[in-house]
């Protein structure tokens, strides 16, 4: 007995590498033991209390945690003892915040708020949406991306890579939430007007998701952010040492179009037909393509092509009441002819030939497109990709944006170049020549590419410009009037957008959903708001924008006979309110 008590003791106390390294509790897994050639086990206990419901970031409340909560929970001496409201958090969140001068490192600390405490984040993005809408989306998601590789801490979505071929439904199991409603996805190659960022895109499809649930009322679990990596031609990224994707030249042709497929096909085998797949930042020649292909089978939406469309056709529309006229009675001047550019016009054609019972070839004659190499004319017909061609009209050619806007005459010019400072002096000074209110949508990402500033538009129209953008500028005074510049941003369409689809149960997109979107964005521009010049409504009453949004998508989806939700519900709008997420704690059992 003494013996065997004795030879216990000594194991335990034992203080040799055969035991443990550290000493102490016998080392039952061999971690303390493993070298670097030896495998172990990664053990986890789950347990929805204590110190991991602490580090659950859908669960964590924080020091709001009650008295009672905590004595339930195990929380007792993990948290120290105040107990405040959800308010009170909010508060000293955003005054630590603002404390940051540098924009990224707002970026930054936002996705670690959402990392440990996924309600208080989106609390903050609802409450506080036009102060932090330019943090975790453009401009400075576009620097986030371009140092993703520096900033990357843990993962926040799928990365599905040209190793994963053959696999992907394996991939997409690996993810923990099963009922999906909507995927945003990228391959990033054409990442705002930023370029090829590869495997660093993923800021965009965390961003849009974020989006997605604070300003359109999808659950966050509900929501996959994935990007599909299948190599960058951005040579800096490959010499990158801290690039976090694969360290080769993009896959194209056959290549790239099949594992296309089988991701496609995989989402839909895992998540049913009515899961919702959003591209984002694809090239021109493959988001056409890929739009093209799987329009007719699944439910796919490009925000770059249908969601830009939906938001600027909504900005003319609500602008007639500024310019006057019909949107027929116009005519426009796109400068960029990449999947923005063509895929609003084409949205403003479906909606005047709708509205005209005109043939859509003889509405594209007053829409008119500018490409790096001029107008497109027939003459150049042969030569253009198969998206150009439709809006190459008989004119001589034309090789810069001035000469165009003086033979064209148009009511507005929608800069969708990605190349910034190109609405010159000389540009807005003929606008404004031609136009008593002339039309300037400067709609390129990040700021840097923006076409001109609201302060040029102002300055150069003699204050008459009617202005929107692509990122937010402040305002501006002249000649003792304050102008507000409008924000031709996606985040108008594309969350109420979504989550009328999910909402109605939604198996296809039809470009008269996108007509519809865009009529209920107009119609909440309200009198005070033409008042300051502005064509969009301000972003705080997003939530209240989206439901409308979302209602209308809905009513033209049950219209169509593409919704399954049945019966549809009597009042959409409120059915809508009632259906968004809500970021308020909810109390523990």
């Amino acid at each position: 007995m003494n013996s065997k008590m004795k030879e216990k003791s000594e194991a335990v106390l034992d203080m040799s590498p055969t035991s443990t390294v550290e000493g102490g509790v016998e080392d039952i897994y061999g971690e303390d033991r493993a070298t670097e050639d030896q495998l172990i086990t990664p053990w986890t206990f789950v347990v929805s209390s204590g110190y991991n419901l602490l580090r659950d970031p859908r669960y964590n409340k924080g020091l709001v945690f009650t008295e009672k909560e905590r004595d339930v929970h195990y929380l007792r001496g993990l948290l120290p003892p105040a107990v405040i409201p959800q308010e009170l958090q909010e508060k000293r969140l955003m005054q630590s915040l603002r404390g940051y001068e540098v924009p990224l490192n707002k970026y930054v600390a936002l996705m670690e708020l959402e990392e440990r405490n996924e309600r208080l984040f989106y609390k903050l993005l609802i409450d506080n949406v036009e102060e932090l809408l330019p943090i975790v989306y453009t401009p400075t998601v576009g620097e986030a991306c371009q140092k993703y590789g520096s900033i990357f801490k843990r993962p926040q979505g799928l990365y599905i890579s040209l190793k994963e071929k053959g696999r992907i439904l394996e991939v997409l199991k690996n993810w923990p939430e099963r009922k999906i409603q909507v995927i945003v996805v990228t391959d990033g190659e054409r990442i705002l007007g930023l370029g090829d960022l590869g495997c660093q895109g993923m800021g965009i499809p965390v961003g849009k998701l974020a989006l997605y649930t604070a300003l359109g009322g999808v659950r966050p679990s509900a929501c996959l952010p994935i990007t599909i990596d299948v190599g960058t031609n951005n040579e800096q990224l490959l010499k990158d040492e801290f690039y976090i994707g694969l360290r080769q030249k993009r896959a194209t042709g056959k290549e790239y179009y099949d594992f296309l497929d089988e991701f496609m096909k995989a989402v839909k085998q895992n998540y049913g037909e009515k899961v919702l797949v959003q591209y984002e930042d694809f090239a021109n020649h493959n988001a056409f393509e890929l739009l093209a292909k799987y329009g007719t089978t699944h439910l796919v939406f490009n925000d770059d092509i249908q969601g830009t469309a939906a938001v600027v056709l909504a900005g003319l529309v609500a602008s007639l009441k500024l310019l006057g006229g019909s949107l027929a009675d116009h005519t426009f001047l796109f400068f960029g002819a990449g999947e923005a550019g063509t895929g609003i016009a084409e949205l403003i054609a479906l909606a005047i030939s709708k509205k005209t019972n005109t043939p859509m070839e003889e509405v594209r004659k007053n829409i008119w497109l500018v490409d790096s190499k001029g107008l497109i004319v027939n003459k150049r017909k042969e030569s253009l990709q198969a998206h150009k061609k439709p809006w190459a009209h008989e004119h001589e050619p034309v090789n810069n944006l001035l000469d165009t806007v003086k033979a064209i005459k148009p009511a507005a010019i929608v800069g969708t170049s990605g190349v910034g400072r190109t609405f010159t002096k000389e540009v807005i000074e003929a606008m404004a020549s031609i136009n008593k209110r002339p039309l300037i949508m400067a709609l390129s990402n990040p700021t840097a590419q923006s076409e001109c500033t609201a302060e040029e538009a102002y300055a150069w129209s003699e204050g008459r410009a009617v202005f929107a953008s692509g990122s937010p500028f402040p305002s501006v005074e002249y000649n003792n009037k304050l102008h507000i510049p409008s924000q031709a941003n996606n985040c108008y369409i594309f969350p109420g957008f979504g989550f009328g689809l999910v909402m109605a149960g939604a198996i296809r997109v039809h470009n008269d959903m996108l007509l519809a979107a865009s009529e209920a964005l107009a119609n909440q521009v309200t009198e005070e708001h033409y008042g300051k010049g502005m064509i969009y409504p301000p972003f705080g009453n997003i939530r209240k924008i989206s439901a409308h949004i979302a209602a209308n998508v809905a009513a033209k989806a049950y219209e169509l006979g593409v919704a399954t939700r049945l019966p549809q519900p009597a009042d959409l709008v409120k059915y809508a309110e009632s259906c968004m997420y809500t970021p308020n704690y909810r109390s523990y059992r």
